[in-house]
């Protein structure tokens, strides 16, 4: 089943690779939508695929790279047919 989430991430998350890092998960784990950096220090991403990769891959994002350290997730769903992504991008 689609399952699609849109994701602010926040804590020490830019300068530390961590957009890097949720497009290789989202790769891996068959993911579609987008990461990019706001302006407030926070990382926003929207995730598109299949329930339990979705599931996978917000453990991951919360887990982030070496450098990183997440302080907390604010997630809210979204429509899966609203969503429609063909592949998982950085933007800036």
């Amino acid at each position: 089943m689609k399952k699609a989430l849109h994701i602010i991430v926040q804590g020490r998350v830019q300068g530390v690779g961590y957009r890097w890092f949720a497009r290789e998960a989202a790769n891996r784990l068959n993911i579609n939508g987008f990461v990019r950096n706001l302006p407030n220090g926070d990382v926003e991403v929207v995730a598109v695929g299949e329930e339990e990769n979705i599931d996978q891959f917000v453990l991951e994002l919360k887990r982030g790279p070496a450098f990183a350290y997440v302080t907390n997730m604010k997630m809210q769903p979204l429509s899966p047919d609203e969503a429609t992504y063909d592949s998982f991008e950085v933007t800036f």
